[in-house]
């Protein structure tokens, strides 16, 4: 069963090949998806990878995670499913206004 993991505090820079080399030390890697700004189409600093099993995913993990790459640490863990109904914030969400 293949697993996904999200991977943070990567440099702007960083591409998914990059990201790929890295992981594929570990074991086979399915996806890299690197997220971007869907206006200016640059990297938001994080990414999810997935990786064909379990045991390869939690190798890549525990090897990865604190890991310099192009000049900053990455942060590496399982990624979580968003629940449908959580709201994502911004300028229309009541919760994101202050009340004086």
């Amino acid at each position: 069963m293949t697993k996904k993991m999200y991977v943070g505090n990567i440099n702007y820079e960083t591409n998914e090949d990059q990201l790929n080399e890295a992981f594929k030390e570990y074991g086979e890697v399915i996806s890299v998806n690197i997220v971007t700004d869907k206006f200016s189409g640059k990297s938001r600093g994080f990414a999810f990878v997935e990786m064909a099993n379990d045991e390869e995913a939690d190798s890549a993990m525990a090897g990865l995670n604190g890991r310099e790459i192009d000049g900053r640490k990455i942060k590496v863990n399982e990624a979580r499913r968003r629940e449908n109904n959580q709201r994502r914030g911004g300028r229309n969400d009541f919760r994101s206004h202050r009340r004086f």
